[in-house]
């Protein structure tokens, strides 16, 4: 999904702010996930986004607050978005995301770095294995061998089919990240 805008890490960082202030002030705490490119950009791994992207799903509160802050700023309404709450690991758990952004109405997490590359691996088009590419220095402590990869993303997707050139897919995104991984 195209906005015609590009969000950089501060600028994602006003806006969400401008959100949890359209919630108004006896609205209760929210939460909201970001995930992919926009948590990448947040952290400076990628320079901009088309999109703010929730694993989580948003209340009608959310969407009008969001609705409200793209008017004002000409954005797409749903520049703020929780399309990818689809593709929400089942292994990731609120308790492991840190948080960005605290605010009386609205929390904003970022998942953690593993999890938004087993959800960028799920789909793996170009600019996921760019930005895979870019997060592997970051995540591969986690992940000791390719088999740990491919065991840790089938347990974040258990529908998904298996997929024999999984394990080789991880090893080359870290061979071109510039590190060696073992297939096992």
């Amino acid at each position: 999904m195209s906005t015609g805008h590009l969000f950089t890490g501060n600028r994602i960082r006003g806006l969400l702010r401008e959100v949890a202030e359209a919630l108004g002030k006896d609205h209760p705490q929210e939460t909201v996930v970001v995930v992919g490119g926009s948590l990448l950009a947040w952290h400076g791994l990628r320079s901009s986004t088309e999109d703010v992207d929730s694993s989580t799903r948003f209340s009608e509160a959310v969407r009008e607050a969001v609705r409200l802050v793209a008017a004002r700023h000409q954005l797409a309404t749903d520049w703020l978005n929780d399309h990818s709450s689809a593709w929400h690991p089942r292994t990731l758990d609120a308790s492991d995301c840190e948080t960005l952004l605290e605010h009386p109405r609205l929390r904003v997490l970022g998942a953690p770095l593993w999890s938004v590359f087993l959800m960028k691996l799920n789909r793996s088009g170009a600019q996921d294995v760019a930005d895979m590419i870019a997060m592997w220095p970051l995540v591969a402590r986690r992940f000791p061998n390719a088999r740990a990869v491919t065991d840790a993303f089938f347990a974040a997707f258990p529908m998904e089919s298996p997929d024999e050139f999984l394990g080789a897919h991880v090893a080359d995104i870290a061979r071109r990240a510039g590190m060696e991984l073992p297939l096992t």
